[in-house]
């Protein structure tokens, strides 16, 4: 069954290391720690507006659809606004910051191709980073498509039972039950019981069993009804598990 990844945590832990180079960059041109964090927190939403348009608007619209010309030229632009928008900041930390006195914002303030430099290596750094991650994630679900598809070959399940190995067509399962320490396997004829582990089994079944419950899978097609918190398959009502019922919710269409 393929499983979604993700890391909601990503954008959070770089930003938190972008902020923090920056402020030790002009830090120690200022010798102010605290007067460069401000100067960044104000420099800090051209940072993230630039990132986020170009990452996320840019790159997938036009990039990845081979629309170079478009891309280069909103690219372009999107680099003459940003730098619009950092000599604001500039500005204003000038009157802020500086006490009036542009020589007090130190080197690194005042190169405004230094700031432009750091802001876009922050910015393209970023984009490699997410296409990097882009790719790993189209790799991973074109694997488990493929492992998806060798499944779909194979329409049996092979288990250890009783110290044979026993084939049992997908067709016939109606659902999984973990035990203490086994699973039976119930099916329209009889139930099998076997020592491997449900999350294991739940691996190399196809997309036509779902995961409702620590305990039970159960054959899609199989089912008959459904509600929030129960599931019948056959003549047998099953509980659904608290934190399978959103998976189960999305995957059966339920409101």
């Amino acid at each position: 069954m393929i499983k979604k990844s993700s890391n909601p945590y990503y954008h959070i832990f770089y930003w938190i290391f972008v902020l923090l180079s920056l402020t030790l960059v002009f830090g120690v041109s200022w010798g102010n720690n605290i007067a460069a964090f401000f100067f960044i927190s104000m420099l800090f939403p051209i940072v993230l507006g630039t990132s986020y348009f170009f990452n996320y608007f840019l790159v997938p619209r036009y990039y990845m659809q081979k629309k170079y010309v478009r891309f280069g030229f909103y690219s372009f632009y999107t680099a003459v606004v940003s730098m619009y928008l950092e000599t604001i900041v500039l500005i204003f930390s000038f009157i802020y910051l500086g006490n009036f006195n542009f020589k007090n914002l130190g080197p690194n303030a005042s190169n405004t191709f230094l700031l432009a430099a750091l802001l876009y290596l922050m910015v393209f750094v970023g984009s490699f980073l997410l296409m990097s991650r882009q790719i790993r994630e189209k790799q991973q679900i074109i694997q488990e498509f493929l492992l998806e598809q060798e499944k779909m070959k194979q329409d049996y399940l092979e288990i250890i039972s009783n110290r044979k190995t026993i084939k049992i067509k997908f067709p016939d399962i109606i659902y999984l039950e973990s035990l203490s320490d086994y699973v039976r396997i119930h099916t329209s004829t009889e139930e099998i019981k076997t020592k491997e582990n449900i999350s294991n089994l739940e691996d190399r079944l196809p997309q036509q069993f779902l995961r409702i419950h620590r305990s039970f899978i159960i054959n899609k097609d199989r089912l008959k009804r459904f509600s929030n918190n129960h599931i019948l398959v056959e003549d047998i009502q099953l509980n659904i598990g608290r934190t399978y019922r959103k998976q189960v919710k999305e995957t059966l269409g339920m409101q």
